[in-house]
């Protein structure tokens, strides 16, 4: 992972894009290197995981033009053999294709990709900025406008506070040029329903996920993985054992009192033989954890809050006690294939539309959630779900075989994997909230805690000044004043609470995370 940061303007000094810019450090503690032509700077903060030499250090320069980009770049290596015949590259580092690739395609480039990224370019040229964001989201990009006719990107939202009056999100699946954001990407849009039957659709799915587990394995760093014990994660852990052929490293994270997924983690673990370990989390850190955790998010949003703790936590002890650098997960998964609550979905089209939307959003939620908590504990995420063959593919499957029409959700992903990967026990299991995974008791402390700091009157009293994203509960309360000790008067940078969808019957959850649906008893999505 790594922090960029590009500006075209004059009102801001060096010194004040360095000081913004040191406030995340953290995702790219190995370097940091600021240059400035004309009026253009560009920042780079380096966490070292292709490439491990100086040589890898941005922005990269060919032919007066210059980039920055926090992004893995999957299959660079035959891109750059191709690229080989008329460039000299000077380093082994994915990113020092783009700019070659940008001489020869332009802004075209970024279609091509098959990359999680975030950079910016600036063009001799023009003398302009060009900056783009991976069609998903999965590497974070902001910017703002520091005065009239200047603009200033950023790797997050914490490099802008303070240098502009209003911080957005830059959309993904576009790139920045002559001031528009032009969309060149949209992972929801299906051209051509596919005509596969179950068993051809499951044979791709499990084809096209593990080839999308194998790019992410390669890198010059120690690789991680993270095991919750459900199905997603538990897929990514036993493809990758299987194709390393050597025992990966796992770790689990669960509360002292009440932890869930424990116990199923350890029996993967154990099934595929990695060198697992379990971190134990008390009451006292995660309450001791809520601050840090929002200011790293620069979210207020209730259930990303509630399932960063642990996996913040998790990270945390993983940087300090071992040299991991790169965390493989297992978000996007349920955006693809549903949530528990997607069962309430009335017909093919409206699940169809929900899984465009959670797809469209997971750069607010999901996708935040483990980029953050990650970087800031100076590790890579990798999502190997969220790899953009296998998402294309899984969203033009007809959406009447996506729904659970077999009592059992995800049954496609689950179906494809039967046979020698994971346990029956694993494969089948239901899922559970990430945060009750946890434990039940994490959040019901967070809870307890919200409901302790404000009495009925004074909670009544504090959300009357709220008018965006109006508060609904103590705990949402809470969360939304830490954000704004962090990120004052940036409340719009968050669109909406994480919540099923409620308007579909018998879909009747009043918790964001919806912990419990009245239909699955102690289930939760």
């Amino acid at each position: 992972m790594c922090s960029i940061t590009g500006y075209k303007g004059e009102s801001l000094t060096e010194e004040q894009i360095k000081e913004h810019f040191d406030k995340t450090i953290s995702r790219g503690p190995d370097m940091q290197r600021i240059e400035k032509v004309g009026d253009v700077t560009l920042g780079f903060e380096r966490l070292a995981i292709m490439g491990l030499t100086e040589e890898g250090m941005q922005p990269f320069s060919c032919k007066n033009n210059k980039v920055v980009c926090n992004g893995e770049i999957y299959g660079f290596r035959k891109i750059k053999k191709e690229l080989e015949k008329e460039y000299e590259f000077k380093s082994d580092s994915d990113c020092e294709i783009l700019l070659p690739l940008y001489e020869k395609y332009g802004v075209e480039m970024f279609r091509k990709l098959d990359a999680e990224f975030a950079c910016i370019i600036y063009d001799a040229e023009t003398k302009n900025l060009i900056a783009a964001r991976d069609p998903i989201g999965i590497r974070p990009l902001f910017y703002g406008y520091p005065k009239e006719g200047e603009i200033i990107f950023a790797s997050e939202a914490k490099n802008l506070v303070g240098i502009v009056d209003k911080i957005y999100p830059f959309p993904p699946g576009h790139y920045y040029k002559d001031g528009e954001f032009i969309s060149y990407r949209d992972m929801t849009e299906v051209k051509e329903v596919s005509k596969d039957d179950l068993e051809t659709a499951c044979h791709k799915i499990k084809e096209k996920l593990i080839t999308g587990i194998e790019k992410r394995l390669d890198a010059d760093a120690p690789l991680g993985f993270l095991l919750s014990g459900g199905l997603d994660s538990s897929l990514v852990c036993a493809v990758s054992a299987k194709l390393l052929k050597k025992p990966i490293k796992t770790y689990a994270i669960g509360m002292s009192t009440d932890a869930i997924d424990l116990k199923y983690a350890k029996e993967v673990a154990d099934y595929i033989g990695s060198e697992h370990t379990e971190i134990i989390i008390t009451k006292e850190e995660v309450l001791g954890a809520l601050k840090e955790v929002i200011s790293v998010l620069g979210t207020y949003d209730i259930t990303t809050i509630r399932a960063s703790i642990g996996m913040y936590l998790i990270c945390k002890a993983i940087h300090n006690t071992t040299d991991v650098r790169v965390l493989l997960t297992g978000e996007i998964s349920d955006e693809l294939f549903g949530y528990k609550y997607t069962d309430f979905a009335p017909d093919a089209k409206s699940f169809q539309e929900e899984s465009a939307k959670r797809i469209r959003e997971l750069y607010m939620y999901d996708v935040l959630r483990a980029d953050r908590c990650i970087s800031s504990n100076s590790m890579e995420a990798r999502v190997p779900f969220g790899d953009l063959d296998f998402v294309e593919y899984v969203m033009s499957i007809d959406p009447e075989m996506k729904m659970n029409k077999y009592n059992k959700g995800k049954y496609l992903l689950r179906h494809a994997f039967e046979g020698d990967y994971l346990p029956e026990s694993i494969l089948m299991r239901e899922k559970a909230a990430f945060s009750d995974a946890v434990g039940h008791s994490m959040v019901d402390y967070l809870k307890e805690y919200a409901q302790e700091k404000y009495s009925d009157e004074e909670y009544n009293e504090k959300i009357k000044k709220y008018s965006f994203a109006k508060p609904f509960t103590k705990e949402s309360l809470l969360y939304r004043e830490i954000f704004e000790e962090y990120y004052p008067g940036q409340a719009e940078m968050v669109v909406d609470f994480w919540m099923p969808n409620k308007a579909w019957e018998g879909c009747n959850v009043d918790d964001p995370s919806a912990r419990v649906l009245s239909n699955y008893g102690e289930s939760g999505l």
